[in-house]
């Protein structure tokens, strides 16, 4: 694959040269062998990507951030997931698509792009139609954007932080910003303004979304007035209130802001500065999500 690398590995900012073909393991704490968490139908993404069945959703195991409140800790740490082939990767899209799922929604692929762009190329050759909705971090490398060019329909991405401070206290990312903005940039290059079908769905297109952190409201919103600024309409919004705090957390002294849940006042406050700065193309959150199930079992269903 073009300038990029699995093994030394170099497919993430990290770079860490790791040589995950002979067995290492990178900074994402994986080696090169695909693993698989879960494949099932998920129906808490935005409406216009879950539609009625849900979205066809794969999670992997590891993650090129270590954001110390993670949500999916459980694959991210590399604890869950199953080993499978590129082959088994292409039937897995193909069986969802028989479901019923409405897109096919890598979640956290980066670390196996060699692998999951093969495997899109064996499933469309077996008549794979749906979209393809690349789920990720927004700590991604412009050059693997690039390489995912004619390949990835929806850009479904994290923007985390504005603040580098935060970023390397919280994720181990200090230069997440710098590269958030060029991977944004290039996701909305190549992929284009919002497509819909009839019912809604989106066929094409980029959701920024952004996870409010308990008091941390100032990042929040550096992060809204940036990505409308740059892009307008030209991206949805999705701003989310599910953080959910849990018991490892009392272990970080660094900040014990993040051992609670985000208040109603908080987002609600975050929620009227987008709509001050004219921001329309957005998803919100209602109620106390930090209760709902947003964390499926990684029980390696459909792997």
């Amino acid at each position: 694959m073009q300038d990029l690398c699995i093994s030394p590995c170099d497919l993430c900012p990290r770079e860490c040269r790791a040589a995950r073909a002979e067995g290492q393991t990178g900074f994402c704490l994986v080696d090169d062998r695909i693993r698989v968490a879960r494949a099932a139908l998920h129906k808490w993404e935005e409406p216009c990507l879950s539609g009625e069945n849900g979205s066809g959703a794969v999670f992997f195991t590891g993650c090129s951030l270590r954001c110390v409140y993670c949500q999916n800790y459980e694959i991210s740490s590399g604890r869950r997931g199953k080993e499978i082939s590129v082959q088994r990767l292409a039937q897995i899209f193909l069986n969802l698509q028989e479901k019923g799922a409405a897109n096919i929604n890598l979640v956290t692929p980066d670390h196996y792009l060699t692998g999951v762009v093969e495997a899109i190329a064996l499933a469309r050759g077996r008549g794979l139609g749906l979209p393809i909705v690349y789920n990720c971090s927004g700590y991604e490398k412009q050059t693997a954007i690039e390489i995912l060019s004619g390949i990835v329909d929806i850009y479904l991405t994290d923007f985390k932080y504005m603040d580098p401070v935060l970023a390397g206290r919280l994720s181990f990312a200090p230069d997440y910003p710098v590269v958030a903005k060029r991977a944004l940039a290039e996701m909305v290059e190549t992929v284009g303004e919002p497509v819909f079908d009839e019912q809604g769905m989106m066929r094409k297109g980029v959701i920024v979304r952004h996870l409010l952190l308990p008091g941390h409201r100032k990042n929040t919103k550096e992060v809204i007035r940036y990505v409308h600024e740059t892009y307008g309409d030209r991206v949805y919004l999705s701003l989310m209130n599910q953080y959910t705090p849990f018991d490892r957390l009392q272990e970080n002294a660094d900040d014990k802001e993040l051992c609670r849940k985000v208040t109603k006042r908080e987002y609600e406050d975050v929620v009227d500065y987008a709509i001050s700065l004219g921001v329309r193309n957005a998803f919100i959150q209602e109620g106390d999500t930090a209760k709902e199930s947003f964390i499926p079992d990684f029980d390696g269903e459909g792997v």
